[in-house]
């Protein structure tokens, strides 16, 4: 026990100083997670780590879901849903039927109904690498947003498929119409228990005495309720997780009223979140010795072959399926031609995104390794060693050449959206315009005997000419981008001199730690209006 607990506490170690060179070398981290992993693996004596399909599934996969939810804008994703969903579901179709034939024809020993196990294993991008990748860089919020939207659910439909599939291989037997009508019973009953799920934990928020502790375990254990009770029933957790996410993040106002609850679970979601996605990525990587172990007859230069066809089948699939998806239903309806035309950058950059990542590898080796008659899994092996590759190639290749795609495609803005300055500035006009309001209809008499209420009022009248001269001068200097970054990096500047000065405060004793830290939450947020969320 001792052994294996300093095993993880020294992997951990070691994945937090990765990231720490990726971030140095500046490589997104999933990609120089895996590679760092595989580099670890054929050190000579490195323990050989078996990854428990189960493991990755409950542990790893329902908070990741959720927080992807929770931070998706309902808004856009309602917005852009004919083109989600034609990603999510037709394009994870599309891929699965493809590489199912084509895997038929070049795999000796492979079926049909195999090859549509290896498609709805390798269909579905993954989540974090693409938006991993693409932090930091200047994409259209459209982008983004159909990224982020496709993620959600294309897990789902692929894992539907691999049921499906694997239920065939097993069997023998395969119905088009049943697979279909369980498809929508699955997928449907999962967003069913997903939303009725997320009803309950809504009032438990909102109704009972709550404090922001219990907040924050409260929302660590949501995704893995919901999770279970879909799969229970043999419905769908990814979309019970998905379907609930969403709906916690839409009330999310309702139910958490308090900053401080608010910061505490952003805190707690963000070290959660970063440590999983760190971890799994290096997995991947360290989990290759034992799949080439399991490799058998077929040489690993045969398994390497077929890897790199099926990668570039995906590859090519998506990029074919991406500009009819783009532009066909602008050609048929005026409604769609209302919105910007995407052109042809930001389909190729939707396209190039398809990096594939852990539910790949968490299915690929969910193949259970006997048969109903008690006769070995057919080609267990080579499938899962050709996912790995599928993974390795997507994720390295495409996510490393990702970034200079975008850089020689000098792609903008697609839809008129306000800089996040602006729109802040609006914001807090009109909550400010709302405060004096609020006021003078309800605390007249206090203005006149209250001065801190009085002074409230000059402030917020003062906030209000302030922020207007902010717009005003953004509007003089619209063509003059270096002003605004100047003017940031000041802001910055003089943050980083507030903190240093906070901290002589603190060391001086001067005023009380607990007010020290307030003014330090407060420096956190001015600065988030600046950088923006940046965190891992």
């Amino acid at each position: 026990m001792h052994e294996q607990l300093l095993l993880i506490l020294g992997l951990l170690l070691i994945v937090m100083m990765l990231v720490m060179l990726a971030q140095r070398i500046k490589i997104a981290y999933p990609i120089f997670l895996v590679l760092a992993g595989l580099g670890i693996s054929l050190i000579p004596g490195v323990p050989v780590l078996k990854l428990d399909p189960e493991i990755i599934f409950l542990i790893f996969l329902p908070p990741l879901l959720y927080e992807a939810a929770w931070y998706t804008s309902w808004n856009d994703f309602w917005k852009w849903k004919r083109t989600i969903g034609l990603l999510a579901f037709g394009l994870v179709f599309l891929t699965s039927i493809v590489v199912a034939f084509a895997s038929q024809a070049l795999i000796p020993g492979f079926t049909l109904a195999m090859g549509f196990l290896l498609g709805g294993i390798v269909s579905p991008p993954d989540a974090i690498a693409a938006t991993t990748v693409l932090k930091g860089l200047k994409v259209p919020k459209r982008t983004i947003a159909m990224l982020e939207g496709e993620s959600l659910i294309n897990d789902a439909s692929s894992l539907i498929v691999f049921r499906f599939a694997l239920a065939a291989v097993l069997t023998g037997a395969f119905s088009m119409q049943e697979a279909t009508g369980q498809f929508f019973l699955v997928a449907g009953m999962g967003i069913v228990v997903g939303i009725a799920g997320a009803h309950v934990f809504y009032a438990i928020h909102k109704f009972l005495p709550t404090t922001p502790a219990i907040d924050a375990a409260l929302t660590v254990m949501t995704p893995y309720i919901l999770f279970l009770s879909a799969e229970h029933f043999h419905f769908s957790g990814v979309m019970a997780v998905v379907s609930g996410g969403l709906f916690m993040s839409f009330r999310s106002h309702e139910i958490f009223k308090t900053g401080t609850t608010r910061i505490n679970m952003t805190g707690v979601w963000n070290t959660l979140i970063f440590v999983m996605n760190a971890l799994v990525f290096v997995l991947i990587g360290l989990e290759l010795p034992d799949i080439i172990n399991g490799l058998g007859e077929t040489s690993v230069m045969e398994g390497i072959k077929y890897g790199l066809i099926i990668s570039v089948i995906v590859i090519v699939v998506r990029l074919l399926w991406i500009y009819p998806v783009a532009h066909i239903p602008r050609w048929l309806s005026k409604k769609v031609r209302r919105d910007p035309s995407p052109g042809w950058k930001n389909p190729l950059i939707i396209g190039w995104a398809g990096m594939r990542g852990v539910v790949s590898l968490a299915t690929a080796l969910s193949i259970p390794v006997m048969m109903n008659d008690q006769a070995e899994f057919p080609l267990r092996n080579l499938i899962i060693f050709i996912t790995f590759v599928v993974i390795f190639v997507t994720l390295v290749f495409q996510g490393l050449t990702l970034p200079l795609i975008i850089k020689l495609t000098k792609i903008g803005e697609i839809d008129p959206i306000l800089p996040s300055h602006e729109q802040q500035a609006g914001i807090q006009i009109k909550l400010d315009d709302l405060a004096i309001n609020r006021i003078q209809e309800k605390y007249q008499e206090s203005i006149a005997t209250n001065s801190l209420v009085e002074n409230l009022q000059k402030n917020l009248e003062n906030d209000i000419k302030l922020n207007q001269s902010h717009l005003s001068s953004l509007e003089m200097c619209s063509n003059r981008k270096d002003d605004v970054k100047e003017f940031n990096d000041i802001m910055l500047d003089i943050f980083a001199m507030q903190r240093k000065e906070l901290f002589k405060m603190k060391r001086e004793k001067l005023f009380n730690d607990d007010e020290i830290r307030k003014a330090e939450s407060q420096l956190d947020l001015n600065e988030l209006r600046i950088t923006g969320n940046k965190h891992l």
